[in-house]
């Protein structure tokens, strides 16, 4: 499936530089192309070589967590769950306290420390896959909840929308919670359906009741505050857990006796190797997705589906079904950012700043990609990297089920955001 993508992308930009070329009379391209081609491996190098600190830092930990006994503790306590969702994963097997770890950053907006811990974990299955070149079930089933992540505080978005002066982010907690939510439930019954886990069960549907009724007593709590004191909330509490997460580590190897210096050196090296090893897999993820948007071939598709929606939102007023007199379409406004989200975050991040600059910042397009911006993560980048340190080649159904969960996800920005504020 990697290898179609992978190629797809070059032959699409191929084409649409033959189209330039030809019809357009547009040359100029090729020059781009080639910049992007370098810029992008360079890139990739900078992610790996940014991440390979962050990596060493918490490989490091958790080995003190493993050492300590924590990361077993967490493993018995979320034994019924991870048995529905990962039947093959043994009991107290170390793999599950790092999915839980990681699933917990997520949703508390710390990318820097879910990584090395979502890579942690995919090293931890990678030990019971019995096709080492293949992705697991339980591999997949991580990979897609990763992909389509529920985040309870989107402390980055609020601050990139207070830096460009929209008034009240805060207004926006429902509508990402319910888009990522859509995300998250989409990419969960997708997997169960390839993979034949019954999510129906009274049991398994009280679970998630209890688990979104919880969300949804926490959000309520939140937004009663003020913004500042929300935002101040939110930071603290993302941070103390972390830190607060670290001295437990610590805490129960001393009381072990371990010598924490020790495991911590030995979970750093193993950090650094596999910070070191995504890089091939970055390289080449990146530099497709650059080729691929600075060959047009993005806008060309664009254009296209703008076309289609006009055309259709044309004859919906003709049949009197919508009002509609030619003006833009909001949410067209905003399918760059949801068509980029799964290709590169850095780049859905540059284009929902550039779109909510060019709309303002009390537009519905603005918040339409705001939006869109909090609902899934970036699909390939964490598919790349993932499995590219343990050396997955064959991703079986991970693809489809992390796209379907994207789409899902952007579907329900746009239709959330209408609903709230169209």
């Amino acid at each position: 499936m990697l290898n179609i993508i992978w190629t797809g992308f070059f032959f699409l930009a191929a084409l649409s530089v033959l189209y330039q070329a030809l019809f357009l009379q547009q040359t100029a391209v090729l020059n781009e192309i080639m910049t992007t081609l370098f810029q992008s491996a360079k890139t990739a190098f900078d992610i790996s070589l940014g991440l390979t600190g962050v990596m060493t830092l918490w490989l490091g930990i958790m080995r003190i967590g493993e050492a300590g006994g924590m990361v077993a503790l967490l493993s018995r306590w979320l034994a019924p769950p991870f048995r529905v969702l990962f039947p093959e994963l043994p009991p107290d097997h170390p793999a599950a306290g790092a999915m839980v770890m990681n699933i917990a950053a997520n949703m508390l907006g710390l990318d820097n420390a879910a990584t090395p811990l979502g890579l942690k974990a995919m090293r931890e299955l990678q030990t019971i896959n019995p096709d080492p070149e293949t992705a697991s079930n339980a591999q997949i089933m991580f990979l897609v909840i990763n992909t389509s992540s529920v985040t309870i505080i989107p402390t980055t978005i609020f601050t990139y929308l207070y830096q460009l002066g929209y008034p009240n982010p805060t207004e926006l907690f429902i509508p990402i919670l319910l888009a990522t939510g859509c995300s998250s439930l989409a990419g969960l019954c997708a997997v169960s359906l390839y993979q034949r886990i019954n999510l129906l069960t009274p049991r398994r549907l009280l679970a998630l009741g209890v688990f979104f009724t919880g969300i949804s007593l926490l959000l309520t709590c939140l937004l009663s505050l003020d913004r500042e004191t929300m935002q101040s909330l939110s930071l603290t509490a993302s941070n103390g857990f972390i830190f607060g997460v670290i001295i437990l580590f610590l805490l129960l190897a001393v009381l072990k006796k371990i010598n924490v210096y020790e495991q911590f050196i030995a979970g750093a090296k193993e950090g650094f190797l596999v910070a070191i090893g995504i890089i091939p897999y970055l390289v080449a993820m990146l530099v497709a997705i650059g080729v691929f948007r600075s060959s047009g071939a993005m806008d060309i598709l664009l254009s296209i589906i703008d076309a289609v929606v006009r055309s259709m939102a044309w004859t919906l007023a003709k049949l009197n079904v919508i009002h509609y007199q030619g003006a833009p379409l909001a949410f067209v406004d905003a399918l760059p950012t949801g068509f980029m989200k799964p290709l590169s975050g850095s780049g859905a991040r540059g284009l929902m700043i550039e779109t909510i600059q060019t709309h303002g910042v009390d537009s519905l397009v603005a918040k339409i990609v705001a939006v869109m911006q909090g609902s899934t993560e970036t699909t390939f980048y964490i598919i790349a990297v993932y499995f590219g340190s343990v050396g997955i080649k064959k991703t079986r159904h991970a693809v489809p089920c992390g796209l379907i969960a994207d789409t899902a996800g952007i579907t329900a920005a746009i239709a959330v955001c209408y609903l709230f504020f169209g």
